[in-house]
């Protein structure tokens, strides 16, 4: 159900034609995310028509034309306006804020590793530390890196993730005798708006049904509101249910058939009646067919499945596609 024109393989081709070096220049600019994501789609990239390329191509002169630069440098630009119109004390105070998420400090570095070599260098330090540092990486590594861990240090990781409401300097200061050469200047990283009830439920949300019953209980006992505000900001796979006609389907369209036959072994029959609705009635009665016919499946495998489209539910949410509400492994055959 995945389109065929989805963004990250219009992305993939279009950097197949424009050569090695042309495509490595692209690739300087993109997230590890990003990298790992447009790469997988390119390794798996054997044959396509002329006409689609030549499309894509002419989409991407078309999406050029219609967006001019403005200015060379922004970030210099909006640091210079705020100077001029509020002096250097106010505008700087300002300009922290503003241009906070590109100052790199060294933590951008961590991105790039795999989740248990983060684990093994921060299994030592302070859960403070490793929460401080979590807070910046993407949610789904943060919950890799904390399934290396202990389950107590995972519940006191969490727990100050939730609680935390900012980093300060001193924190990223200690940050460097962890990372040493990858980090540097952390003295001049001000305090970022990071971490809190929504982010714990985040990382949370990619850890599994298990983890997550552990997890809030251990918050709880600590904090019964605070518990109960990550619960509210969790979002599962069962919360489908809870998008609009409009927003299923967008998602199905994101979605390889594969992938959504698996998450729905494990979905309750309400869940997946809303999926059959959303879908044409020959889809549906082939996706029937092939649930039926599908053997069982390990709950952990579910759980991946459902947590990919989660994902890409997140993903839509945050440009814009749909709405989602406020509202995861045991390894048992479903």
């Amino acid at each position: 159900m995945a389109t065929e024109d989805s963004g990250i393989e219009r992305a993939a081709i279009l950097l197949m034609t424009v050569g090695e070096d042309g495509a490595s220049e692209v690739f300087k600019y993109l997230t590890p995310k990003e990298v790992q994501k447009v790469g997988e789609c390119m390794a798996k990239l054997n044959t396509v028509s002329r006409e689609r390329i030549e499309g894509i191509i002419k989409s991407f002169h078309d999406a050029r034309e219609d967006n001019i630069s403005l200015v060379k440098d922004t970030d210099e630009y909006v640091s210079q306006v705020l100077r001029k119109a509020l002096g250097e004390d106010k505008a700087n105070l300002l300009i922290d804020r503003i241009l906070q998420g590109n100052d790199v400090s060294g933590i951008e570095a961590m991105k790039w590793m795999d989740p248990g070599s983060v684990a093994e260098l921060l299994r030592n330090e302070h859960p403070q530390i490793v929460a401080s540092i979590l807070v910046h990486l993407e949610r789904d590594q943060a919950s890799e890196v904390l399934k290396q861990l202990t389950e107590r240090s995972r519940n006191d990781i969490l727990l100050r993730i939730a609680t935390l409401d900012g980093i300060q300097p001193q924190a990223l200061d200690e940050l460097n005798q962890v990372l040493s050469r990858v980090l540097a200047g952390g003295d001049k990283v001000k305090k970022a708006s990071l971490g809190g009830a929504k982010t714990a439920a985040e990382i949370l949300n990619f850890l599994g049904s298990s983890v997550e019953t552990v997890a809030i209980e251990a918050i709880r006992e600590h904090d019964s509101d605070l518990a109960q505000r990550v619960l509210d900001q969790m979002f599962t796979f069962d919360n489908v249910n809870d998008l609009d006609d409009k927003g299923i389907q967008t998602m199905l369209r994101e979605v390889q058939s594969e992938s959504l036959i698996v998450a729905l072994k494990g979905a309750d029959q309400a869940l997946r009646e809303r999926i059959f609705k959303n879908m044409s009635t020959r889809a549906a009665e082939t996706m029937r067919e092939d649930l039926e016919s599908k053997g069982p499946v390990r709950l952990s495998e579910v759980e991946a499945e459902q947590r990919e489209i989660l994902k890409i539910v997140r993903r839509l949410a945050d440009e814009g596609q749909i709405q989602i509400g406020s509202s995861g492994g045991d390894d048992e055959l479903v």
